[in-house]
């Protein structure tokens, strides 16, 4: 009788540890933050890429129009793949685009726009990263679309083709 019991509590250990990990590996293991639409601006001051003059959110961002803030590095693989994208949406007549320029060497970030084209219509240099940390941002590449002084849509990580559809939508 024992032999009997024996297989069977065993493959039913086996069969809860097959479970446990097939159940584990179904679940997807990425963060993506839930963020709050119609989200107040940052209150902020900063410096501007070309001329260091200082700048305030105030200075920037009026009602009534579209804006969506980039938050880019030269050094970020991603940055460059999605820049493409921007330079379409640079198009819009009734977006403007904010750069922000994440913890870079001047020089290269500089070179990036020289080669890849500059799509910002303002550029903000976030030396230290705590613009980026204000923004509430958990790396580069992200985006901030905004609209009336509010964060209408929070894009984490790099743009893509369906995304600047989807931008296109929310500001016609």
């Amino acid at each position: 009788m024992k032999i009997k019991i024996l297989p069977i509590f065993i493959f039913i250990i086996f069969f809860i540890i097959f479970l446990t990990f097939y159940i584990g590996l179904q679940n997807s293991n990425i963060y993506t933050p839930k963020t709050k639409y119609k989200k107040e601006l940052p209150n902020f001051n900063a410096k501007i890429f070309d001329t260091k003059d200082q700048i305030n959110h105030d200075d920037i961002f009026e009602n009534n129009k579209f804006y969506l803030v980039n938050i880019w590095a030269s050094w970020c693989v991603p940055c460059r793949e999605e820049h493409f994208l921007l330079i379409d949406l640079k198009k819009e007549k009734n977006l403007e685009i904010i750069g922000i320029n994440y913890k870079d060497k001047d020089e290269n970030a500089k070179n990036f726009l020289k080669e890849l084209g500059n799509p910002y219509d303002i550029n903000l240099l976030d030396e230290n990263g705590t613009l980026a940390i204000e923004w509430g941002a958990y790396g580069v590449p992200e985006s901030f679309l905004i609209s009336n002084k509010k964060i209408i849509k929070k894009i984490i990580g790099p743009l893509n083709k369906d995304l600047l559809f989807e931008i296109k939508d929310l500001i016609k």
